[in-house]
């Protein structure tokens, strides 16, 4: 017992340490910004922050716009929001002679003198990549991940870090080490997760652009909880060397590292520098697949996939009416719609995605919080994981008649095999001879604390992950009153305790972002972006 108290003495040491040194991280941001606003008075921050990244890099690479201005700007902006939202947890203090010695080259990389922020997960020299344990602290990365090695060759300067929930888990986003991250729409909202700190920095304009993991929804949730965009690409279009796993080893439900901007087109921009031969030379595991323009230019009609429901959760009035109105602007422009129908979705989100995350019974999850300082949201997860063997079988056997099927797949260890049931979702896919999807993503965002009560409601996105597919989200539309009035005969596909949670935590959200989903085959993200950029164009 001694021991223990001493350890977590320890760590709560660290962790005042830790804020501390946030502290002085973000004086040091506000250094930077108000030594620039009195030495440039003249310069217009928001007219930069303004810029497109197209027109950005343009300026950077031809010289018509100092490298200094830019960075200071998006500093000053991304000081804004933290303070705001609480979503950065490091500053990078090298990155202000990064700047400095920004010349032009004669052949300036794609994201040349770009400020970039990165998720607490990829690791950056220097920097701890602690996914919210305190243990972790003060155990800098030896080496940048190779998406950061890429980011660097291609002349980008990552600057910041931000937030994460306590080991990835989660679509919320606080830990006890550096706090809960706010909505920036509303700041009684979270802003999502597991990329919870992109999606609030990016999404407040602290960020042109921003780079996060996704396991689950992780990177299109927050996206759509801020109303931005982000891509989820198939696991091993870019490289995940450098990164850290909330759980290592399972391999059912498949990560991908992605981008996070306001823009389709600062996404585009981000995977055509990504897709270099630097990428594939780092890491021989991911197929050299330069971006392919021509797919992503092209403007030919799609025929395109749709479901308004995956039978699973219930959508909010709100993410019903945005598929449904995208449906027929996509029509209107010329496109091909046709229904698709999910089926057995319990089996995917049960049987394979619930028991690919935990097929060793949450062993290896909860090895994680062993002597940790534990955040209270991870709830339910967190003791199931820890329960003896014999515990679970019974409470399996109890529970399986009066739950949807989430508590017994928690509790059976062994993953089963993802390949036949998506060969047999391509098959499908293929027999209506389809393009694309369109389908919903959870919106809008849940009130703090509320993703805890409700894993189950990542079915739109974990089916993704499940299925390896590249997936990405596009804001549309904004909660009305008239959906809020819709919400009051809410049900839910199940009527269960769930189902009544979700349908509190949906409402008083007039105003608030809702986004589409959008999908394509594995491997075919510059088709995928395409497709987004049709979403938002329209």
């Amino acid at each position: 017992l001694l021991l223990r108290w001493r350890r977590r003495w320890a760590l709560w040491k660290k962790v005042k340490e830790a804020q501390l040194k946030h502290d002085r991280d973000l004086a040091q941001m506000e250094k930077i910004a108000l030594g620039f606003r009195k030495k440039h008075r003249s310069v217009n921050p928001v007219s930069i922050l303004s810029l497109s990244l197209p027109e950005l890099t343009k300026k950077l690479r031809d010289g018509s716009l100092p490298p200094e201005y830019v960075f200071c700007a998006y500093v000053g902006k991304a000081l804004q929001m933290t303070r705001e939202t609480n979503c950065i947890t490091e500053y990078m203090w090298e990155s202000e002679s990064k700047f400095r010695q920004a010349v032009p080259p004669e052949n300036p990389g794609l994201l040349f003198g770009v400020p970039v922020s990165i998720k607490d997960s990829i690791n950056c020299q220097g920097y701890d990549s602690t996914i919210g344990f305190a243990s972790n602290l003060n155990k800098p990365a030896a080496e940048d991940s190779v998406l950061v090695q890429v980011l660097k060759r291609q002349g980008a300067i990552p600057f910041v870090k931000t937030n994460v929930p306590q080991s990835l888990i989660s679509y919320d986003c606080s830990n006890v080490i550096f706090g809960q991250t706010l909505n920036p729409t509303l700041y009684t909202r979270t802003s999502g997760g597991s990329s919870g700190g992109e999606g609030a920095l990016i999404g407040g304009g602290g960020s042109i652009l921003g780079f996060g993991t996704d396991l689950g929804g992780s990177l299109r949730l927050p996206a759509a909880f801020c109303g931005i965009c982000a891509l989820k690409p198939t696991g091993n279009r870019l490289s995940k060397r450098g990164t850290i796993s909330g759980i290592p080893g399972q391999k059912s439900v498949v990560a991908a590292v992605g981008p996070m901007a306001k823009h389709v087109e600062t996404l585009a921009l981000s995977m055509k520098a990504l897709l270099c031969e630097d990428m594939f030379n780092l890491d021989s595991t991911v197929p050299p697949l330069p971006f392919n323009e021509e797919v992503y230019s092209s403007t030919k009609p799609l025929r395109i996939g749709y479901y308004e429901t995956d039978s699973f959760t219930m959508p909010s009035p709100t993410m019903r009416r945005a598929v449904r109105e995208m449906k027929e602007l996509l029509e209107d422009a010329g496109h091909t719609l046709v229904p698709f129908e999910l089926n057995n979705i319990n089996y995917y989100i049960f049987n394979l995605c619930v028991r690919g995350l935990f097929a060793d019974g949450g062993s290896s999850f909860s090895k994680k919080f062993k002597g940790e300082l534990v955040q209270n949201n991870l709830g339910l997860l967190l003791w199931l994981s820890r329960t003896p063997d014999w515990i679970k079988t019974v409470l399996s056997w109890i529970t399986k008649p009066f739950t949807t099927g989430s508590i017994s797949a928690l509790l059976t260890r062994g993953a089963l095999d993802p390949q036949e049931s998506c060969h047999k979702f391509i098959d499908q896919w293929k027999k209506l001879n389809l393009d694309v999807m369109l389908c919903p993503v959870l919106g809008p965002a849940l009130p703090v604390g509320y993703p805890g009560k409700l894993s189950v409601a990542v079915s739109y996105t974990i089916l993704y992950n499940c299925l390896d597919f590249p997936a990405g989200v596009v804001p549309v539309t904004t909660v009305t009153d008239e959906d809020e009035d819709e919400l009051e005969s809410y049900k839910g596909h199940y009527q269960d305790h769930w189902d009544r949670i979700l349908a509190k935590g949906f409402s008083g959200s007039v105003g608030l972002p809702v986004a589409v989903q959008c999908v394509a085959l594995p491997w075919q993200e510059e088709l995928c972006l395409r497709f987004m950029r049709e979403v938002e164009r329209l």
